[in-house]
């Protein structure tokens, strides 16, 4: 049994399939984890969800910020961007079924010394701290009040955590934390409006990962969301998504061993997003 955590899809339906193919891929025995983001930007959205879906047990995701959009896009809570390729999924007669499903998706996912998460951890949370406050997340998309949940989701406020933070508020930091963080300051409050390369990262603030005494760096952070970080592979940190949307490859990584497998871009969107 292998398992093989992949980057951000983004509706990068046959270069996954290629990629599936250049791994081997055996549902029966090995694993698959994405790092979320599965839908929106790329053509094929549908066909990625129904993919990942028909895997059933051999594939886990986590929840990243372009596919709980589309659940907000979906439950009316949040206006489409011209730039989100949703309606095919929405217009899908297995919509219903689909976004269920993605509603009973994590928002991090653990295994062993292994997290897997969208956008990071703040520096202040241990493993299992996270782990609380992401089931509180979920708790809420499973329920019958996630359209409520969905509505009070966006902002960019609290921008730190704090534990007596309560309600929607509090439900926010922590999405925004899991699925939009790229960097933040040494203190934790994140900005979310930069999404460039390392060089390029405002005074005061840092890659999340790179807070010194984070308090979850004895555990391997698996995450996507920040195209042009690139494919990073540390001691306690792989970061995947490579851009395949943009015209990078997609990318997976075999844990037990860390070899790196990659597909080029076959059909990608106008470069420019940075």
């Amino acid at each position: 049994m292998a398992i093989y955590a992949i980057g951000d899809v983004q509706g990068c339906y046959t270069e996954l399939l290629h990629l599936l193919e250049k791994i081997s891929f055996a549902p029966a025995s090995d694993e698959l984890w994405f790092v979320g983001d599965l839908v929106n930007r790329g053509a094929e959205s549908l066909a990625v969800l129904r993919l990942v879906k028909s895997l059933g047990d051999s594939a886990i995701t986590v929840l990243g910020n372009h596919d709980l959009h589309l659940l907000a896009v979906a439950g009316g809570a949040t206006a489409r961007h011209p730039s989100d390729t949703l309606d095919e999924i929405l217009a899908a007669p297995d919509c219903a079924e689909l976004l269920d499903w993605l509603r009973q998706q994590r928002m991090l996912h653990v295994a062993g010394d292994h997290v897997l998460v969208h956008a990071g951890l703040l520096p202040g949370w241990t493993v299992s701290r996270a782990m609380q406050l992401a089931g509180e997340v979920e708790r809420e998309l499973r329920g019958d009040g996630y359209a409520k949940f969905l509505t009070h989701m966006y902002g960019n406020q609290p921008n730190a955590w704090d534990e007596d933070l309560t309600g929607y508020k509090r439900l926010r930091v922590i999405t925004n934390a899991l699925t939009r963080m790229r960097i933040c300051t040494q203190q934790g409050e994140m900005e979310f409006k930069f999404k460039g390369e390392q060089h390029k990262i405002p005074a005061d603030y840092v890659p999340w990962f790179d807070v010194p005494q984070r308090a979850s760096q004895d555990a391997t952070v698996i995450f996507g969301h920040w195209s042009a970080l690139g494919l990073v592979v540390q001691d306690n940190l792989i970061a995947l998504d490579t851009g395949c949307l943009w015209g990078g490859p997609l990318t997976a990584i075999r844990l037990e061993d860390r070899n790196i497998f990659q597909v080029p871009s076959v059909n990608p969107v106008a470069a420019d997003h940075h």
